[in-house]
């Protein structure tokens, strides 16, 4: 795994803010929280492409939704956010978020039928993809060092857990399978399950 912690090439100070930003989120965490493409790693990341908008270097300079619409391993969960109206704007629209990103193999475990039923529920989907945001931009050495990382939604039922180290973080168990990717506005890390709210709620 390339070294997590030394970048500090924010790919976004020359970029103009969208009109859609909110209030400026807690600065970058733990291990400096932005990342390059050199930080990127995980199994899965050879299933990223090389070159065009859906790379890892392509989805440097657009925000978090917009980056994620353009990556193949990610098609699921574009089209969960764009069920709930106006998430992906409210994610476009953060200035330093971190964003665990079920890959697709991920919902179909959800099974088709249970996929369907939450695209059809909005208020039931929110909270779901939510729990997925830390409103906190980390890297993976910040992930390690925090331990647990709160959620978008405090109300969406308890912190997330890390464990592991390097290629073996998980978040609430679930493996990292494409982690330190950079967009604009967030560090993704592609995992390989669906979370819950409340699983780790005391």
């Amino acid at each position: 795994m390339a070294a997590c912690g030394g970048a500090d090439n924010a790919s976004s100070p020359s970029s103009a803010p969208s009109p859609s930003q909110s209030a400026p989120m807690p600065a970058p965490a733990g291990g400096g929280g932005v990342t390059t493409a050199k930080d990127v790693f995980g199994p899965a990341c050879s299933q990223v492409p090389t070159s065009g908008e859906g790379s890892v270097a392509g989805m440097v300079d657009d925000p978090v939704a917009t980056a994620a619409s353009n990556n193949p391993l990610l098609t699921k969960l574009v089209t969960a956010v764009k069920a709930v109206p106006g998430l992906a704007d409210t994610l476009n629209g953060q200035q330093a978020i971190t964003v665990f990103a079920p890959a697709d193999p991920a919902f179909d475990e959800l099974g088709d039928a249970k996929f369907k039923e939450l695209a059809a529920a909005p208020d039931k989907l929110a909270p779901i993809l939510k729990y997925h945001v830390a409103p906190q931009r980390y890297d993976a050495k910040g992930l390690e060092a925090a331990g647990t990382v709160p959620n978008l939604d405090s109300a969406a039922g308890g912190d997330l857990k890390i464990e592991g180290t390097g290629d073996k973080l998980t978040v609430n168990g679930a493996p990292v399978l494409c982690g330190n990717i950079p967009t604009r506005n967030a560090t993704v890390f592609v995992i390989g399950k669906v979370l819950m709210p409340g699983a780790n709620k005391q």
